[in-house]
């Protein structure tokens, strides 16, 4: 592929969140881009949470086409755009931005994008235990996504407040079966004899810490399916102990390519190439 070109007629996506260096982000909707011959770039700012507010509004005066949203934004994005369709408004989380002729609309394409790669991956979730450790943004999609066909859901989280008002949020709009617990050693464990599908939504083992794990690896089983949402690295500590135990994993790759995809194709009104979005990522780690 030849080198874009940019010029003065070049139109801008981004990525804010904090921390960014770690994402991929870039990487694959640049590749998206020059494949489509589009005349956009892509880039990444790290926000600190105090000035997210500043930003969001130099973004709109800067004409800022379209806006990912990472962690820890997903929640408090909503307060500081124009308008927000109804499943992101129930799910509370925002994951992608359109800039509407100046207008800002909010979405949530990681529900969609997070059951895609599960189902792709062989996850079976109708009639299913799900254990989901974080009570953020993207354990907020998940739940949206995964609770009409799971059969219970339990939601462990370091501060317990926030997973039981999340399995609350949840079941004002969905008839599901889903409770909020603290992520103490004993719920971890006794939830973890009883779950057939565990999710890390937490940054917990996220590069630079790659070292860590959010639960210990004799609390899995082998009947357990592992998604980790993390997707730098794109094999956990969790992940490397799950296939360890026998279990069948999934990581973050694809999630983060199905959600941006629905993204870009929100903003463009074209369909890019996932596989090319996937390969590119790889191809830039130097993964055989």
């Amino acid at each position: 592929m030849s080198e874009k070109k940019i010029t003065a007629h070049t139109k801008t996506f981004c990525l804010i969140g904090h921390p960014v260096e770690h994402s991929f982000s870039p990487i694959m909707h640049m590749a998206a881009i020059k494949k489509l011959g589009l005349d956009y770039v892509y880039i990444a700012h790290d926000v600190h949470p105090d000035n997210l507010e500043k930003a969001i509004n130099g973004m709109r005066a800067l004409n800022i086409k379209g806006i990912n949203v990472t962690i820890p934004h997903k929640e408090k994005i909503i307060n500081y755009i124009d308008d927000i369709d109804p499943l992101a408004f129930q799910i509370g989380a925002v994951n992608t931005i359109k800039n509407d002729n100046g207008s800002l609309i909010g979405r949530n394409t990681d529900a969609d994008g997070g059951k895609k790669s599960l189902l792709d991956a062989g996850c079976k979730v109708s009639g299913k235990n799900i254990l989901i450790l974080g009570a953020g943004g993207a354990a907020r999609a998940l739940c949206y996504s995964l609770a009409k066909d799971s059969n219970h859901i339990v939601i462990a989280n370091r501060t317990e407040e926030r997973a039981i008002k999340l399995a609350e949020d949840v079941k004002k709009h969905l008839d599901a079966e889903i409770k909020g617990k603290n992520n103490s050693k004993t719920v971890l464990k006794n939830e973890l004899k009883k779950a057939d599908v565990l999710i890390n939504t937490t940054p917990i083992g996220m590069y630079p810490n790659i070292h860590d794990v959010p639960v210990p690896k004799d609390f899995l089983r082998p009947e357990l399916f592992v998604f980790d949402v993390i997707y730098n690295p794109l094999e956990t500590r969790l992940m490397k102990a799950a296939k360890e135990m026998g279990c069948q994993t999934l990581g973050g790759l694809d999630m983060l390519v199905n959600q941006g995809a629905l993204a870009f194709e929100w903003w463009t009104g074209k369909s890019p190439n996932r596989e090319l979005m996937k390969n590119t990522i790889i191809e830039y780690l130097g993964i055989k």
